[in-house]
């Protein structure tokens, strides 16, 4: 994979996977953190906390592209409190949750959110050890058997910070990242997509109080199959509907389709959304017509003018990009945006 004037280092399991796609073990194997990422309690499910380049974890299983892991560090025991719901031995109790760290006052791994729970396995004086598993996106871990060394700990500074050089050596409506890199985020406080290489540009596309929506164009090595050398891709409407994603949601993520909608509302994502950042709008939308299933659209800040005129009941034609088969919340696929075009004089 080569990616545009090296602004993005390719994660290491992005291009190729060894977890693959496919269900199993993967045999107690030792793993670190290769870039910042959301620590889940289930495979794109809540957020227990985020943990930094470098962090030990001990994976144990898989699922579609997400890896279980077992996490230890120590954490400030002012910082915890009993589990009332016996679930576990401790849950963190302070607003804005509390660093994890590799040893007493050592270095920090992560940071837990408020109310994330521990299993604690002892104690030392105002610290406890504990332990939590969960599940974290295999692109962002790597497997540390026969590698020299670990990414160095500490989390990325966000972009356009102070080590690097001045705003004004970027094009306008270009940013260019700081001396240690930044990740770029699916959304705020999302999973890591990818990650720009120290000094790298990226185009800013929009704004949102202290994040930036960016795009970065680059070039990735895609030789076609025997089967299809010589073709055409095309879209895959034919082939995949929501049926097909609710049976296997983890199969068919970040693939395109174009779908026949009807248009019921344009939204705004509440924080109890997990699959969006708070306050994204999307499209509410059935599949066919209506008494399809529904379907929800994200849709990014520069194409929210355009689909602000939609008339409820309208029928849209809709090319997107699978962002998840079923959400989080209702179990509703998730597209992101692509092309969008009114169906005149349809019912």
């Amino acid at each position: 994979m080569s990616c545009s004037r090296q602004a993005l280092r390719c994660l290491p399991l992005l291009a190729a996977a060894s977890f693959g796609t496919t269900t199993g073990a993967v045999s107690q194997t030792p793993m670190s953190v290769a870039a910042e990422e959301n620590f889940r309690r289930d495979p794109n499910g809540t957020v227990l906390g985020r943990l930094n380049p470098g962090a030990s974890l001990i994976g144990v299983s898989r699922e579609g592209g997400w890896v279980e892991v077992d996490l230890e560090g120590w954490i400030w025991l002012a910082s915890v409190e009993a589990d009332t719901t016996g679930e576990l031995d401790l849950a963190v109790s302070v607003s804005g949750g509390e660093n994890l760290r590799d040893a007493p006052r050592g270095s920090i791994v992560g940071r837990l959110r408020e109310g994330a729970l521990l299993e604690e396995l002892e104690r030392s004086a105002q610290w406890a050890r504990v332990r939590r598993r969960g599940w974290i996106w295999s692109a962002s871990v790597e497997d540390r058997a026969g590698v020299a060394g670990s990414t160095s700990s500490g989390a990325r500074p966000p972009t356009g910070t102070a080590d690097g050089p001045p705003p004004s050596s970027a094009p306008a409506g270009y940013a260019r990242v700081g001396a240690l890199g930044s990740p770029i985020l699916t959304a705020p406080d999302g999973d890591t997509l990818a990650v720009v290489e120290p000094m790298g540009e990226v185009q800013i596309v929009s704004r949102e109080g202290s994040w930036a929506r960016v795009r970065v164009e680059g070039w990735m090595w895609t030789p076609p199959s025997d089967a299809s050398a010589g073709t055409e891709p095309t879209v895959e409407s034919a082939a995949l509907t929501p049926a097909d994603l609710d049976a296997d949601p983890d199969a068919h993520v970040g693939r395109v389709v174009s779908w026949t909608l009807q248009f019921i509302s344009l939204e705004q994502a509440e924080a109890v959304r997990t699959d969006f950042f708070e306050g994204e709008p999307f499209l509410l939308a059935r599949f066919g017509g209506p008494e399809g299933p529904f379907v929800y659209v994200a849709v990014p800040p520069e194409r929210l003018a355009e689909v602000q005129g939609l008339v409820p009941l309208e029928r849209i034609a809709v090319t997107g990009r699978i962002r998840t088969g079923a959400s989080a919340l209702t179990g509703t696929p998730i597209l992101d945006l692509l092309a969008l075009e009114s169906i005149r004089g349809a019912p």
